[in-house]
């Protein structure tokens, strides 16, 4: 059963299967969530390497497997974008 993201912040571990032969796990934060429905989409920063690269997924997607919130995080915004300039330290996202 997927349990559904909440807000902004919160850091989802999903497993996510790609072309039906290959689970991609994400476990990073959300940057931010929209639509209402059977429309609502959130997306994911994922730093590979050095380079930053979003994801964007609607919540009902059938190739996502399962989705659970590992962690809560406390953030100023709705939508994080200010979280893409953030190095370092400073792109830790406090947790609740």
């Amino acid at each position: 059963m997927k349990k559904l993201v909440k807000k902004s912040g919160d850091d989802p571990g999903m497993m996510d299967t790609y072309m039906d032969t290959k689970t991609v796990l994400f476990d990073n934060p959300i940057i931010q969530i929209k639509g209402r429905g059977q429309s609502k989409t959130f997306t994911i920063r994922k730093m590979s390497g050095t380079v930053g690269v979003e994801r964007i997924f609607p919540i009902n997607m059938p190739a996502l497997k399962k989705i659970e919130v590992n962690n809560k995080g406390k953030v100023r915004q709705s939508r994080i974008y200010y979280f893409r300039e953030l190095r370092g330290k400073k792109a830790r996202i406090k947790e609740v």
